[in-house]
């Protein structure tokens, strides 16, 4: 027989768009495959069958926005695809094929009607007591995912994690400014899962925060990434994608009402605006990491990294320094070097927050000494540690001069 009779559909990715009472989840394919779709009962299920399919790696996750589907499962089945979803409530649920049509290929799609309750329950959201800017700290890799490994045996996800955690103390010692870690253990988190979670706590910022390696153990500095839309704006930006990508998937936004290809359009113009503001964040970073220490090339680099893919808020990926540099890796173990990262950090948060909206009130992250203040007192005051007081400010003891202006970290 023919070898196209032969050839397997493959299933390249699977989106889904999400209102209040339906669901819309299509499946991208490279050829055409025919389906047959069925629902079981306790619990409540939705079997989809592929004949002759195969699926992509990482490209069935749960989606971030999926009304009732808690999660998805797949295998390979009577040689094709089955693909079931686990629901937290019932729904009706009717299936259609796709011929290609504009940018998109062969699709199945599976629309989901279900009640406004119908959703799974999300990770809980902080309640806001008051106007605060929310910045989610993604501490990379973690758990049975060590990330890089320097020469002296250092792990990426022990140093990024580190940092997470200062920053994340510094920011909220800033009153207006609010942290929140999308990991505060060693523990896995999937690319998709990371997101979601910053979409959930209502951040305005997103900050994925690593420490790799690259070939040539002479490289060092920081770098900060944006997402590109097209390809990446130096090979180590390409490199250090790939090692740092395992799924892919853009934020989920409501598009319910709009044929495949206006929604194609919709996202793309919302992910340019979310690029737009991540370079104007990463811009400022830099500046202010370029003060800490030495930075890497001489511009913000741009590269396909799946943990920026969000349309919500602007994203950056800073790469803290590089552990394949010898030197570069004895500093990111030192407590001192961790703590003037964060800090350098935390100021362009500041300046970023600052000219986006210079209405919006934040402690004004100095002190002048006044006359009987001692280091201790002012940390107390402001919530941080003596220690980083005389970092952010050079002290070398506890001596401290009337009227000197201290900046707090």
């Amino acid at each position: 027989m023919p070898a196209t009779v032969w050839a397997q559909a493959l299933v390249e990715s699977v989106r889904s768009f999400s209102e209040a009472e339906k669901t819309r989840i299509v499946f991208d394919l490279n050829a055409a495959a025919e389906h047959r779709m069925f629902t079981l009962e306790n619990p409540d299920r939705i079997v989809l069958d592929l004949k002759n399919a195969k699926l992509a790696s990482g490209a069935v996750e749960p989606p971030a926005d999926a009304g009732p589907v808690s999660r998805i499962r797949s295998a390979p089945r009577d040689g094709g695809l089955r693909v079931v979803f686990d629901l937290v409530a019932k729904a009706e649920v009717s299936s259609f094929e796709l011929a290609p049509s504009g940018n998109r290929g062969h699709r199945v799609v599976l629309d989901l009607a279900h009640s406004g309750d119908a959703a799974p329950i999300p990770t809980p959201t902080p309640t806001r007591q008051r106007e605060e800017f929310v910045v989610a700290i993604d501490a990379g890799h973690g758990g049975k995912d060590p990330g890089a490994i320097g020469a002296g045996g250092t792990r990426e996800k022990d140093v990024v994690l580190a940092v997470a955690k200062r920053l994340a103390n510094r920011i909220n010692a800033v009153d207006g400014l609010r942290a929140v870690l999308i990991r505060d253990g060693d523990y896995f988190i999937a690319l998709r899962e990371r997101t979601r979670r910053a979409r959930d706590a209502n951040a305005e910022l997103f900050i994925s925060l690593h420490a790799d390696a690259f070939n040539d153990r002479r490289v060092k500095g920081s770098s900060v990434f944006i997402l590109s839309q097209t390809g990446a704006s130096s090979e180590m930006g390409r490199i250090l994608a790939q090692r740092e990508n395992a799924a892919h998937r853009i934020g989920s936004v409501t598009l319910h009402d709009k044929d495949e290809q206006v929604a194609s359009v919709i996202m793309d113009l919302s992910r340019a605006v979310t690029i737009e503001e991540s370079m104007g964040v990463a811009e400022v970073i830099r500046g202010e990491l370029a003060r800490v220490g030495d930075v890497h090339g001489q511009n913000v680099e741009q590269a396909g990294f799946a943990v920026l893919k969000s349309l919500d808020m602007p994203s950056i990926l800073v790469e803290l320094a590089f552990i394949s540099n010898p030197d570069e890796e004895r500093r990111l173990r030192s407590t001192a070097y961790q703590e003037q990262l964060a800090t350098g950090l935390l100021q362009g948060i500041r300046r970023h927050v600052s000219q986006q909206n210079p209405a919006f009130a934040m402690g004004d992250g100095q002190h002048v000494v006044q006359r009987g203040d001692t280091l201790s007192q002012i940390a107390n005051r402001y919530r941080v540690s003596i220690d980083a007081l005389r970092q952010a400010n050079g002290i070398g003891n506890d001596m401290l001069t009337v009227g000197r202006t201290l900046q707090i970290p």
